[in-house]
């Protein structure tokens, strides 16, 4: 028989030896033996790898101390010889297999128009909204440019065609006006939003935060607004914003985003429902973070929200978004907005966790979505800031983008996207460089699990009198897993000589040697996979408001809890 290696106080591995001592005849190479004591410590702390008598026996129960291991085999009678690969298959599907807390509906009574688009649908949704005739003649030019465009399909990600007759495009709360006062409110509303930790009571609700909760199609909530008026910054519903500020809806609505920008700008700008509105007047610094939540809960309903930040000159704002909705095991559409004008010496920063239902381990259901964001640097020395999280949804097809028109204007993007199971992703931004001395920073960290695929797509445009422009790309793939996909796609254009582009790319794959490294110093494999993933997302991580660092890190461990091996 072969040789059992036996281990007393300490793992042994001295170079150019066995594991410890060999006992009786010793037939294994020390790689061989090596390889068989390292395939027993990736396994989970406290684990029994084999039935019997003569089983391996890994710690003896909860975090294992060092030379806590009983008994290790190269292989040997009776015994069941651990697999690395398939041990490490198995964890990474244990970790990443954990349920989506946010997939509750609530039990609210709503009213939605009939199912199908047509210049009727889009006529009703402009009369539900009481709104004015300019905004149903933007909504009706937008509509009439979609009929004549075809829909997209060059992207990585691969889906049945969307029946856009299927779909509800407008669903609300029977108790749909705004109060005057939360109290008035249904309470089950506020139940779920309590329920996804954005509080909208006067007792509870965040501090600092400034919240607009949108609930299917209409804004139920805004906090802090009045607060916020007195320091000069308007920040409301897209749909008040229509009524109460007409001149600059009109003034800016389309000014970054036409409505005929693409297919589904021109759709959004249709039927779109309700949104956020924040006007950062001259000079003024926003004294608290503002922030949108948007959640889903009517079946077959899909979500077409436009969000509208204007900062004017020397003005600044931290705008905060993040979005849930329930487990349906048929797709809905999500295809917003989303539009930033930075006036000279302005900054907008904009952060967003995205966390959407994916769809089961199986890839039914799940949320399509497709957004369009780009922010104008229209004065100098202007600067817009991106920075997202993006978890959920299973189809991601978006690339916030800045058009650097000012000189010295800055953009920049901070990005990382996890996608798992049968999830697909096509992401990342484009930095367009007019004016000049204008630099963008690019930060995209993509991490594929599962069957999933992760794909990051830029552009980096230099214009013919972007002189002395600047750009640097990071992008970072990391693959968990062997049946996952990561492509990366990065596109530059330059016509000014004096400008300079500079793009990197890494591709990389959390490995047994990694978790055993953690895991001989008393470090389980889920938290061993936790902090290899921090690691890799912390330029990214950094970037966003200390509002959402909490539920970032919660949320990533979720979504890779019980994974590697």
């Amino acid at each position: 028989m072969k040789a059992k290696v036996v281990t007393r106080g300490g793992l042994g591995l001295g170079k150019g030896r066995k594991p410890a001592a060999c006992a009786a005849k010793a037939s294994c190479s020390y790689e061989e033996a090596a390889s068989s004591l390292r395939r027993c410590i990736v396994a989970r702390s406290a684990s029994t790898l084999a039935k019997g008598e003569d089983g391996w026996v890994l710690g003896g129960g909860g975090r294992r101390e060092r030379g806590a291991l009983t008994r290790v085999g190269c292989s040997v009678e009776g015994v069941e010889e651990v697999d690395a690969v398939e041990l490490e298959k198995k964890e990474i599907k244990d970790i990443l297999a954990k349920p989506y807390k946010f997939g509750f509906v609530s039990d609210i009574e709503s009213e939605a128009i009939p199912k199908g688009l047509s210049e009727e649908t889009v006529r009703m949704i402009s009369k539900k909204k009481n709104e004015p005739e300019w905004m149903l003649e933007f909504r009706l030019k937008a509509y009439r440019k979609w009929l004549t465009m075809e829909e997209p399909d060059w992207s990585d990600n691969r889906y049945p065609k969307i029946d856009f007759q299927d779909i509800v495009y407008y669903s609300e709360p029977k108790q749909k006006e705004k109060k005057q006062s939360l109290d008035e409110v249904d309470p089950e509303l506020l139940r779920t939003f309590d329920k996804l930790g954005i509080p909208l009571g006067e007792q509870k609700r965040l501090a600092n935060v400034a919240v607009d909760a949108v609930f299917d199609s209409v804004s139920i909530a805004t906090t802090f607004r009045e607060d916020l008026l007195k320091a000069g910054v308007i920040f409301c519903s897209i749909s008040e914003a229509v009524h109460e500020y007409p001149d600059l809806v009109k003034k800016y609505m389309g000014s970054v985003v036409s409505e005929g920008d693409n297919y589904y700008t021109a759709l959004n700008s249709a039927v779109f429902s309700d949104g956020s509105f924040c006007y950062i007047p001259k000079g003024v610094k926003s004294p608290m973070e503002l922030s949108t939540y948007f959640r889903i809960n009517a079946s077959d309903t899909g979500q077409f929200e436009r969000t509208l930040i204007v900062a004017e000159e020397g003005s600044y704002v931290s705008y905060l978004e993040g979005c849930t909705a329930p487990s349906y095991d048929t797709n809905q559409l999500h295809a917003a907005v989303v539009e930033l004008y930075c006036a000279k010496d302005a900054e907008i920063k904009y952060s967003t966790v995205q966390n959407w239902y994916a769809g089961d381990e199986t890839g039914k259901g799940g949320i399509y979505n497709f957004v369009t964001k780009r922010g104008l640097c229209a004065g100098e020395n202007a600067k817009i800031s991106w920075t997202q999280v993006e978890t959920g949804s299973a189809i991601t097809w978006k690339y916030p983008s800045v058009v650097l028109k000012g000189d010295n204007s800055v953009g920049e993007f901070y990005s990382v996207a996890l996608t798992n199971n049968y999830q697909q992703a096509d992401t990342g931004t484009k930095m367009i460089h007019l004016g000049k001395n204008t630099r963008s920073r690019i930060v995209s960290k993509g991490i594929s699990a599962g069957k999933s695929q992760n794909c990051y797509r830029g552009l980096v445009q230099m214009g013919g009198n972007a002189e002395n422009a600047r750009n640097y790309s990071q992008c970072d793939s990391m693959l968990i897993g062997d049946t996952a996909h990561a492509n990366t796609y990065p596109y530059i254009e330059v016509k000014e000589p004096s400008s300079r582009v500079e793009h990197e790319a890494s591709t990389s794959k959390i490995s047994e040697d990694q978790l055993f490294y953690f895991q001989q110093r008393g470090i389980d494999a889920e938290e061993a996979v936790g902090m290899i993933i921090s690691g890799f997302c912390r330029e990214v991580f950094q970037e966003l408001p200390m509002e959402f660092a909490a539920e970032v890190n919660q949320l990533m461990s979720l979504k890779l809890e019980g994974s590697v091996g």
